[in-house]
């Protein structure tokens, strides 16, 4: 027999707690007992005024951009309207049934003041790092760093040639970081050589066709990652380009040193961080083991020797040819005072031409040539330990684990769906890449500590 139809009855009183109806299991539940904001209030305190009407409650908007970036929800308005309708989110941010949810006008009003002055969502960051250490994830031996391209929030078919193109009512917000970072190694100094296109909404983004498919703006996201666990030790905003992902990676690993006290025994990169100056700087500078492959041009395509075929004698300095002769920086005592140091840090050694023009093997050593000329870096040294380094076993491991730090950029991409940004301007990716970073290591400890686990051991 077929049931009569079930209406929906109003009552008077109902009983009803969000915290019933929040799954044992549901991630926003693992990550509420990670999030640590106690100290938020006394963080912003400086930054709010001492009267007028009472503010938003900061942590409420904290908790609503964490779930944003960790449920991959990329529009706040889409967010306020999540929020307010999903059950656990509004647990998690601590509404009950009948609160509120902000408008999302909020979010830019506080992101654009008392947020960026405080450095906010970069503490937010670091909170999620402690806490990672705190559960043991943190192993602090051998780190990785990488670098990727994220989209930027440009046109790529609106672009003006140079600076002194932009319009003058484009002075906007965007258009101003751009001048302030024009001397950051990071981003306007990184390189001398300008930019094809210009963006007029977003100039510090960088025109690139790194994909080789068409060229768009991008600004780079760099993680220095602990390779136990995966865990984000520090990320750092670039623009795109190669020589910035070098500045940021010595940045990272300075201020993981001066924040958390922690200094990794090695290094693993890709050759994009393999050149004698940083190599050098890794070995010499900061006792850092560099499971990097050299970056090396002087391999030949016309079948003649390498400069690898070259033997160098460390004893006098020299040297010695596939024939035996010798090359040195000088054949002869010169008194005018020369620096010892070339401008290029590149070491010259030459052959005699006596000596290469009555050699059996001066058709594969230099045909077209009188002599034989070699160049040798100033940092060959720390090249050296690179070279020695990825002889061995422990070499082959980091090579393996370094692709934790490309999964990283997959998920990042694919599951919070950061593959363009929605902020502009160098302030607008240095938030969106703290809350993403902030995001995967509070999924990350979700997902290796269940609730009532004991930290894992160091």
């Amino acid at each position: 027999m077929m049931g009569d139809r079930t209406k929906i009855q109003e009552a008077l009183f109902y009983e009803f707690r969000l915290e019933d109806h929040v799954p044992a299991g549901h991630l926003l539940r693992s990550i509420d007992r990670l999030v640590d904001l106690d100290g938020l209030r006394e963080h912003l305190r400086p930054f709010y005024s001492g009267t007028g009407r009472p503010s938003i409650d900061p942590e409420l908007i904290i908790r609503m951009l964490i779930v944003g970036y960790v449920m991959g929800i990329r529009s706040e308005r889409r967010l306020c309207e999540e929020v307010h309708l999903n059950l656990a989110y509004r647990w998690f941010c601590g509404l009950g049934l009948n609160g509120p949810v902000p408008d999302h006008s909020t979010f830019s009003k506080n992101r654009h003041g008392r947020f960026r002055e405080s450095d906010l969502l970069r503490q937010i960051f670091e909170m999620t790092v402690r806490q990672c250490i705190a559960k043991g994830l943190v192993g602090g031996e051998g780190f990785a760093v990488d670098a990727s391209t994220i989209k930027a929030d440009a046109n790529r078919q609106r672009s003006v040639p140079s600076p002194d193109k932009l319009p003058i009512e484009a002075a906007h917000r965007a258009v101003r970081e751009y001048f302030s970072v024009l001397d950051d190694a990071a981003f306007g100094s990184a390189t001398p050589v300008q930019p094809k296109y210009i963006s007029p909404v977003d100039p510090a983004a960088r025109w690139n066709a790194a994909s080789g498919g068409l060229a768009y703006y991008a600004y780079c996201t760099n993680y220095l990652i602990d390779l136990k666990s995966a865990v984000i030790m520090d990320v750092e905003t670039t623009t795109a380009i190669r020589q910035a992902e070098v500045t940021a990676q010595r940045r990272m690993i300075e201020r993981t040193q001066e924040t958390f006290g922690i200094w990794p025994e090695r290094l693993a990169a890709d050759t994009a961080y393999g050149s004698a100056e940083n190599l050098a700087w890794l070995v010499h500078e900061r006792g850092i083991e560099p499971h990097i492959p050299v970056f090396d041009k002087s391999a030949r395509q016309d079948g003649t020797f390498e400069r690898r075929d070259f033997t160098y004698d460390h004893v006098h300095d020299l040297y010695v040819c596939p024939g035996g002769q010798e090359l040195k920086q000088q054949w002869r005592k010169i008194n005018s005072d020369r620096p010892n140091t070339p401008p290029d840090n590149l070491l010259r050694y030459r052959s005699s031409k006596l000596a290469c023009d009555v050699c059996t093997l001066k058709q594969k050593c230099c045909p077209n040539q009188p002599n034989r000329k070699v160049l040798r870096s100033v940092h060959e040294g720390a090249r050296d330990m690179a070279r020695d380094i990825a002889l061995t076993d422990a070499y082959i491991v980091s090579r393996r684990e370094r692709k934790k730090v490309e999964m990283l950029f997959a998920h990042l991409k694919r599951i919070l769906k950061i593959d363009r940004l929605r902020l502009r301007g160098p302030n607008g990716a240095r938030d969106e890449f703290h809350l993403a970073a902030a995001a995967q290591n509070l999924r990350k400890m979700a997902k290796l500590i269940p609730p009532g686990a004991p930290a894992l051991s160091t």
